[in-house]
């Protein structure tokens, strides 16, 4: 459908104004009726977060965020964008995007008043009209807007508003605005959202130019340095609507399934790659134990990319492995696990006030140690190993490594049969890539229950009875 192009056509096609707020409401509205998914990709906050989020933008609230690293704060903001309509029609050339039948900057009402119905229209597709900046480091002109030292020069009066080069804010005027990390932005620019959130009107360099702002704005912060006296001032937060509180996954399989969603998904290039369900479950269960740990600092947070990222380089690390020993599936192995330190390294934020002696490699290390238990003692708790652990009597040992074939661990079960049983419960008989990495799985289970030891050396690792 071909869309207006004039003010006259415009007109005739009956379209109205509205607020953005109103907008956002009418097509929330309409997809709560309709029972349409609203912030799809989006897990865990079905009966928390998003009925928060609803009743904000029926109460036509302006919002901030308050959660740490990693709770989909940003991605929460960017999906209000769906309550837009497609496009809405603004005065062409117009940079502040100007409602044609409601103008606010001085340009479009001396247009419309010299061209009226000829005015030429154009349309601002929903995409565009969300805009986002990170409050480090911001300054009042980036936001706000200043004076134009061209136009100045140029002839243009100071106290005109056409000398004014605007800011972000005024150019996502019927629009959506977004700010990242409120606290850490300047006290001179708190006051001027203030006033926009109060007056709903900007000013610039103290002139007396007054535009009637229609837009939303949303905030994230950490709930920490938000509630820090002196770090907002209270008139900001008084004029703020809504705080809304974000969170990190509740159950495991909630932050499984964010973190298969999110994980880049490997090309096939001749390897296919399956990872076993208990291996996911480690991988969450990662970042679930360093959220627990004491020797993480819990006001920073552990953010859901932990899981991600330690996610993608265990594939990464299987995939090498299947490549380098020419096999034909990369199965994810306990072996793999010691390639997330790379990964780990840097997304947690150890505890300032911990033991000196605590580095951030022991720290992983107890992390990773924790996530395998956990996962291990839900498949086996009523297990009796006690028959497998005498077969390791004497100086009876078994050896894996990331460099071993998958076929070669048949010897380990002609060598230790009783592993048999946990592996049909793991369900390891599909191939010989799912059943190494079930017999790494048991055997490490195994040392991090207390019931074999583990030595290393390099990619070796030997399992054997604890003297």
């Amino acid at each position: 459908m071909t869309l207006p192009s004039t003010l006259g056509a415009l007109r005739e096609s009956g379209w109205r104004s509205a607020s953005v707020k109103d907008e956002m409401e009418r097509n929330l509205v309409a997809a709560m009726g309709a029972g349409r998914e609203i912030f799809s990709g989006i897990h865990g906050y079905e009966n928390t977060v998003i009925p928060q989020i609803v009743n904000a933008v029926l109460a036509h609230h302006d919002m901030v965020f308050l959660g740490e690293k990693g709770q989909a704060k940003s991605r929460l903001m960017r999906g209000l964008v769906e309550l837009l309509d497609p496009a809405v029609p603004f005065v062409a050339g117009c940079e502040v995007h100007d409602d044609p039948f409601a103008p606010v900057c001085g340009r479009c009402k001396r247009l419309l008043a010299a061209q009226g119905d000829s005015t030429e229209i154009a349309w601002w597709p929903r995409e565009e009209r969300y805009g986002e900046r990170l409050a480090p480091g911001t300054k009042i002109a980036d936001l706000i807007g200043d004076l134009d030292p061209a136009k100045v020069a140029g002839g243009t009066a100071l106290s005109s508003e056409d000398a004014l080069h605007f800011g972000l804010v005024p150019r996502f005027h019927r629009g959506i605005f977004a700010i990242n990390e409120l606290p850490d932005m300047d006290y001179l620019i708190q006051v001027s959202l203030f006033n926009i959130l109060e007056e709903r009107d900007l000013q610039i360099r103290g002139y007396p130019i007054r535009f009637e702002m229609d837009l939303c704005l949303v905030f994230t912060a950490n709930p920490e340095e938000y509630s820090r006296s002196g770090k907002i001032i209270t008139q900001l937060k008084d004029r703020i609507g809504a705080e809304i509180r974000t969170h990190y996954p509740r159950e495991r399989e909630v932050g499984i399934r964010i973190m298969e969603q999110e994980a880049r998904r490997p090309h096939d290039n001749g390897v296919a790659v399956h990872v076993p369900e208990f291996m996911a479950k480690i991988v969450e269960q990662i970042t679930i134990e360093a959220r627990n740990s004491p020797y993480v600092n819990h006001k920073s947070g552990v953010s859901a990319r932990l899981s991600i990222t330690n996610y993608e380089t265990m594939i990464a690390n299987a995939r090498r492995r299947t490549i380098v020993l020419k096999e034909a599936r990369a199965v994810p192995r306990m072996c793999d696990l010691s390639s997330l330190y790379t990964s780990t390294s840097g997304k947690i934020e150890l505890d300032p006030f911990r033991e000196e002696t605590v580095t951030e490699f022991h720290v992983i290390s107890k992390i990773l140690e924790k996530a395998v238990r956990a996962v291990f003692m839900e498949y086996f708790a009523r297990e009796d190993f006690s028959s497998l652990v005498a077969a390791f009597a004497g100086e009876r040992s078994v050896q894996t490594s990331d460099r071993m074939p998958s076929s070669e661990y048949a010897r380990i079960l002609d060598k230790v049969p009783q592993i048999w049983e946990p592996l049909h419960i793991l369900g390891g008989n599909d191939s010989d890539e799912l059943r190494a990495s079930c017999i790494e799985f048991v055997l490490e289970g195994l040392h991090v229950t207390d019931r074999l030891s583990r030595a290393k050396s390099g990619e070796l690792v030997e399992y054997l009875r604890g003297r």
